[in-house]
């Protein structure tokens, strides 16, 4: 059986994204593996063996273009209200917290962020399939 273990994306400023996973959702690097043409750096957190693969390719200077195929990353947290305040008060400009319903009973509670370079990241709140 397949187990899931990172997902990657590129970005342009190392230590940029790194402070912001790290303060946005409180992901510190598990490793780093540095080479002549890129750097390679893995986010986790004690709540998952799953990490987010940071690939610096050097030289870069242009954004990528996310084009539209890209969705998002998706994490789970305890409480969606709780931390769309904390990350709001570091001026990360959170969307607003949205819920959908089904059936009449909450389905999800959610709000997206958005990473330096671009990237949406759902931040959903633990409940229903995502406990």
């Amino acid at each position: 059986m397949a187990k899931s273990i990172h997902s990657m994306i590129r970005v342009l400023d190392l230590d940029r994204s790194i402070r912001f996973y790290h303060e946005a959702l409180r992901l510190d690097v598990a490793d780093k593996f540095d080479f002549d043409d890129f750097t390679l750096v893995y986010l986790r957190n004690p709540e998952a063996d799953f990490e987010l693969e940071l690939t610096l390719n050097k030289g870069r200077t242009e954004p990528y273009d996310l084009g539209d195929g890209y969705g998002h990353l998706a994490l789970a947290v305890d409480d969606a209200r709780a931390e769309h305040e904390r990350i709001a008060a570091l001026g990360l400009n959170p969307a607003d917290v949205k819920e959908f319903h089904r059936e009449g009973a909450l389905m999800a509670r959610f709000f997206f962020i958005q990473d330096p370079d671009g990237y949406k990241i759902e931040v959903l709140e633990k409940h229903g399939r995502y406990k």
